[in-house]
């Protein structure tokens, strides 16, 4: 598999592994060109929903070598899902990347019955989708990825005591706050792309009320779209209005926060979102 994916990824090794909680991912590790651990450890980055993101964020290792914006050196590692679980990384990305007890928003339920009515899904499909939501576990999946994963990404990969940096997308922006919220300090920056605040009553303004004043050391990078905001989608546009509105939450208190917005649609913003991230966050 490793052989694989060196020919797809460059400097990209592939495994499975199972977390404490009994569930599978499938993990990709990106190592800086020319990596040598014995001679400079570098930090990890962490990269969510890596069956569909790794393709887009693992050639930007790349910008380590940027003569005019050069990054500072990082491993990434992409998380997703194994084996037939793979074909189901949407449905499962619910249960793991959205915080507990996160309200289902009623434009949610309404684009996934616009995926089925468009035959994008059927409604057994729909049905679970919806399900994962009814119990989401981003508290485990974060869990995972500092207490089970990343001791052995620090033993095989020989990889910086700290330093450490996460970025997710949609759900996974919404994970990514979660982590920020709940002030864990394993990570130095983190940044969260169109985060899935669909919802006003969301997990992301009560953890954020129940912070009081004082904010997280840990950098935060925001970002979302304008094609959010100025097309016709209601769940993206409550997306972008509920980011704005979390963002104005935080102008008012101490802490290292920034934001941008791409010129980018939902589905396209991925890569803009991940690389603002990069610049904004881990410069040289």
């Amino acid at each position: 598999m490793s052989t694989m994916w060196q020919g797809c990824l460059a400097h990209t090794d592939y495994f499975e592994m199972r977390s404490s909680g009994g569930h599978d991912y499938g993990i990709w590790v990106t190592t800086p060109p020319n990596y040598d651990p014995a001679v400079a450890q570098a930090p990890v980055v962490y990269v969510l929903d890596g069956n569909w993101a790794v393709g887009m964020t693992a050639p930007l290792i790349v910008t380590q070598l940027d003569p005019m914006q050069s990054i500072k050196p990082y491993v990434q590692v992409s998380v997703g899902y194994a084996g037939e679980e793979a074909e189901q990384w949407e449905r499962l990305r619910n249960r793991d990347l959205v915080p507990p007890g996160e309200p289902i928003a009623k434009e949610y339920v309404d684009a996934v019955e616009m995926g089925i009515e468009a035959g994008t899904m059927t409604r057994e499909q729909a049905d679970a989708y919806l399900a994962e939501l009814s119990d989401s576990r981003g508290d485990m999946f974060l869990n995972f990825l500092t207490d089970d994963l990343h001791p052995r990404i620090e033993r095989d990969y020989g990889t910086a005591p700290s330093g450490h940096g996460l970025f997710g997308y949609s759900y996974g922006g919404l994970f990514s706050l979660y982590a920020w919220l709940t002030n864990s300090t394993f990570f130095e920056s983190i940044g969260a792309g169109s985060p899935g605040i669909i919802n006003g009553d969301s997990q992301a303004f009560a953890l954020l009320q129940a912070m009081g004043d004082t904010l997280p050391e840990t950098k935060l990078h925001v970002t979302f779209n304008d094609r959010e905001i100025l097309g016709d989608i209601a769940v993206y546009q409550n997306l972008a209005k509920n980011t704005a509105t979390f963002l104005h939450h935080l102008t008012a208190r101490n802490g290292s926060v920034t934001s941008a917005l791409m010129h980018e649609t939902h589905v396209t913003g991925l890569q803009a979102s991940f690389l603002s991230y990069l610049r904004t966050c881990r410069a040289q």
